[in-house]
């Protein structure tokens, strides 16, 4: 049975996953708008993926005797200046999300949750990894410049970076 405190936190955490969800979605649609293809396949993936981390919370809470909540979110901006602009944002809201999900280890920790804290490690793992590989795109962008092939040329290694996420899936493996 999850205590009152840590299942508050958890449904906000939930809250804050299908924002991500949707503004990985907005800014997906942004990239498609821009002729930018492989930038798009990548952050559909992208949006999927932060669905799937909203729902391992919404089955978690459930499962513990909790209720999970869906709540409305704030729309996202739908326009952005450019690809760099995008993944500068994507950077500052996965290090806010990696310091909610360490605040809410703490709750854990305070609230001697140890299950859920134990539940919460995969999601530090995940933060750590989300954290290098938007990192790593924005160092590539950074050395790019706003030459237009390069940018090219960055789209497309979007689009390669999507598509092995999409052939290890199907593997059963993760890229």
């Amino acid at each position: 049975m999850l205590k009152e405190k840590v299942e508050n936190a958890l449904n906000s955490q939930i809250e804050l996953e299908q924002f991500s969800s949707q503004l990985y979605l907005a800014m997906a649609s942004w990239a498609e708008t821009q002729g930018l293809s492989g930038t798009a396949k990548f952050l559909y993936l992208h949006t999927e993926e932060e669905r799937l981390h909203m729902l391992k919370f919404v089955h978690y809470v459930n499962d513990r005797g909790g209720h999970a909540t869906i709540s409305s979110i704030e729309q996202p901006k739908k326009m952005y200046d450019s690809v760099k602009d995008i993944f500068q944002e994507i950077m500052t809201h996965e290090y806010m999300i990696s310091a909610k999900i360490n605040d809410l280890v703490g709750i854990c920790a305070d609230e001697r949750d140890f299950t859920t804290q134990n539940f919460l490690q995969w999601f530090v793992t995940e933060q750590i990894e989300e954290e290098s590989k938007f990192k790593g795109i924005l160092d590539k962008l950074n050395l790019l410049g706003n030459d237009k092939a390069n940018l090219y040329m960055f789209d497309n290694e979007l689009n390669s970076m999507a598509l092995a996420t999409i052939a290890a899936a199907a593997a059963g493996t993760q890229a």
